[in-house]
């Protein structure tokens, strides 16, 4: 343990001091975590990802009836569990 004294502009003491009356931890402890978290490598931000847009063509489904088509599809199926269970 090394002990050093230094000046700390006004606004980072009142800060250290409010961050260690926040935390409820002795002041010396604040000042050494934050140091050490401003000295630590900085983490490279993750890989940004592209997504490729393909024309696909004119939809095969009219779309306006999509709700309708969902739901004749989910009776068709009701009706073949049903029919299964017979």
């Amino acid at each position: 343990m090394v002990r050093t004294t230094m000046t700390l502009d006004d606004d980072v003491a009142e800060a250290l001091r409010t961050l260690a009356h926040e935390r409820r931890q002795p002041f010396k402890r604040v000042v050494n975590e934050t140091l050490r978290s401003g000295l630590a490598p900085k983490q490279a931000a993750p890989a940004r990802s592209f997504t490729t847009v393909s024309n696909m063509g004119a939809p095969k489904v009219d779309l306006t009836k999509a709700l309708q088509l969902a739901s004749d599809l989910e009776d068709e199926e009701i009706i073949r569990k049903l029919e299964q269970g017979r």
